[in-house]
């Protein structure tokens, strides 16, 4: 998973959305998908369910799966077929890796920065603005990472149904939310250059290349000496159980001891909410520190992030998935994440050309309501809605 900066952000990026840009740059767009991502061809499904939404007056919410660092192309291409540019709503992090112009780029694409570690009530402001009063939908992406996990959904977060709910309260027309699934197969067959980032990863914990087993057993192999590293440093021990339960322990192990020390209740959280309390308590630890604060205490603030940032590492790695459906695209994507995780690459690279599906779902009508379950409840239908989606796309 791509590590970010985490500190409270420089500064506020708004939406200047210019839909003549974005039709001027339709051809820049996709051969840089292309390029970047090597993305052949775009298919976007049941488009018409935009359409009419938008040509009915609606305020509409899109809420895709987020498989890959090439979404923006997907959605973008979609946008395009459905007739209208889309907004999205972006961690601030995706602005401050550009430069000035890419950052005004970004903003003339309809993008926008939130504060995901804290509470951003202006990023929130700004989507229900959107949503109640601007004739074009917008897109926030409710897992809020890259997860590398083609067929499955990582649980959502519960924000763009809190979202949409409240723009609902005060909003003089309809506010729909359509699940929407992305999907992405490889066209050509990248096993080679897979088996030759194998041999690299293993070499870089010191073993030797295992060619003469399957991929998925290295896969797995891999998996669980990298696990037993992180055991033994965290928990003086290699705990016996499926990789699954092991990663699951030590995933709460880590939160607990930190939880703990900062008198938190974490009853009936999931690890992504649990993650988000943790970094918003560390940035307000670093926002309070002053020059005469000791090298101790940021070092221990900082220590902190790094242990929480593993924790997302850990939570990202369904342990079955691969033995499971040992489909090629599965163990790309498991292998994305090893090269990111383990070799520290930012971005992992793609091998191979690829062919992107998005198909939009049935649009699910959105009313306001007190009762405090109803945003939990829209999480998990949309959240199942989207798993649905990539079922039927096979």
């Amino acid at each position: 998973m791509n590590p970010y900066r985490m500190a409270p952000p420089p500064r506020r990026w708004v939406p200047k959305l210019s839909p003549w840009l974005v039709q001027m740059t339709r051809g820049h767009r996709r051969k840089r998908a292309l390029r970047e991502c090597q993305l052949t061809d775009i298919d976007v499904q049941n488009a018409e369910v935009v359409r009419q939404a938008v040509d009915a007056g609606q305020g509409v919410l899109i809420t895709p799966n987020h498989p890959t660092h090439a979404d923006a192309y997907t959605a973008a291409a979609a946008a395009d077929v459905c007739g209208c540019p889309f907004y999205y709503m972006a961690t601030w992090h995706v602005f401050d890796s550009k430069g000035k112009f890419g950052q005004w780029v970004l903003q003339k694409f309809g993008v926008f920065s939130i504060d995901r570690e804290g509470t951003d009530l202006e990023a929130v402001k700004i989507a229900r603005g959107i949503l109640q009063k601007k004739s074009q939908p917008l897109i926030i992406f409710p897992e809020g990472e890259v997860y590398h996990c083609n067929d499955r959904i990582t649980p959502f977060r519960e924000g763009a149904a809190a979202i949409a709910m409240f723009s609902a309260r005060k909003a003089t027309r309809p506010i729909v939310v359509i699940p929407t699934a992305l999907k992405y197969r490889y066209v050509e067959d990248p096993t080679a250059d897979l088996l030759k980032l194998m041999d690299t990863l293993e070499e870089s914990i010191h073993w030797r290349p295992r060619p003469d087993l399957d991929l998925p057993e290295r896969i797995y192999a891999l998996g669980g000496a990298l696990m037993a590293l992180k055991e033994l440093e965290f928990l003086s021990e290699v705990r016996s159980g499926s990789l699954p339960e092991r990663t699951d322990f030590l995933a709460r192990h880590i939160l607990t001891s930190h939880e703990q020390q900062h008198g938190i209740d974490s009853h009936n959280k999931t690890i992504p909410e649990r993650v988000k309390e943790l970094r918003r308590i560390a940035l307000e630890r670093i926002a309070e520190l002053d020059e005469d604060s000791g090298s101790e205490a940021q070092n221990n603030i900082h220590n902190m992030l790094d242990e929480v940032f593993l924790v997302v590492q850990l939570f990202s790695y369904p342990g079955d998935y691969v033995i499971e459906k040992p489909t090629v695209e599965r163990l790309a994507e498991t292998l994305d994440k090893f090269e990111e995780d383990v070799m520290r690459c930012y971005s992992a690279t793609v091998r191979g050309r690829r062919q992107a599906t998005i198909r939009f779902g049935d649009p699910i009508p959105v009313e306001y309501s007190r009762d405090r379950t109803a945003i939990s409840t829209l999480t998990s239908r949309l959240e199942e809605q989207v798993q649905q989606l990539l079922v039927a796309m096979g």
